[in-house]
């Protein structure tokens, strides 16, 4: 499993950025590859890549924790703000997302979360709908605006690069300021006053 990029004494914004997908023959490489360069060419941003492929969490929730959790927790605990890359499977997410947001609670509380969907027809956009109910139950703050990859497998190229698009690079640098923008004023909050969930 990679570890972050950043280190106690950066003072960037820890941006960790979760792969959703573990499907064999998956197009989220390529897709985590494209977005991860552009948030990456930032000055202002530490990039964590987390791939949930490379994380292996347990498949049965239990009491204990493993290894593989204890380690994913400090990673999401340590990160400002998430970018969740998802792809649409039957109209929603993959499970193997659903099961690492269900392994904590805390480390999501009062931080930006934005995402990238891709799939066919629809880009993804219902999973991110989707996911935007199940990270309020978690009291995190998802961001409005999205990249979206419609039809991504004809935007792939036969090396596995996804390929430039003028519309998503825009997408991306607007989505990129706006979790960079939660992720300043809401750690500024939760140093000043801890976040209270009900």
């Amino acid at each position: 499993m990679t570890q972050p990029s950043w280190s106690d004494t950066d003072s960037r914004l820890r941006l960790a950025i979760i792969v959703g997908s573990t499907r064999d023959g998956r197009l989220a490489p390529a897709v985590a590859g494209w977005f991860t360069a552009r948030a990456r060419a930032r000055t202002d941003l530490a990039v964590d890549l987390i791939d949930l492929a490379d994380v292996r969490l347990p498949e049965v929730f239990s009491r204990t924790r493993t290894p593989e959790v204890d380690a994913l927790g400090a990673r999401l605990a340590a990160a400002d703000a998430f970018v969740v890359i998802t792809p649409e499977y039957n109209h929603s997410f993959p499970a193997p997302l659903k099961s690492a947001i269900d392994w904590f609670s805390n480390e999501w509380r009062a931080k930006p979360i934005g995402f990238v969907s891709y799939g066919g027809v629809g880009g993804g956009l219902r999973a991110v709908e989707q996911l935007r109910l199940v990270f309020a139950e978690l009291h995190a703050m998802t961001v409005r605006d999205t990249v979206s990859f419609h039809s991504v497998w004809t935007q792939v190229s036969p090396e596995g690069r996804l390929l430039e698009v003028e519309g998503a690079r825009r997408a991306a640098f607007v989505l990129l300021d706006q979790v960079a923008w939660w992720a300043e004023a809401l750690k500024d909050a939760r140093a000043r006053r801890p976040y209270a969930a009900a």
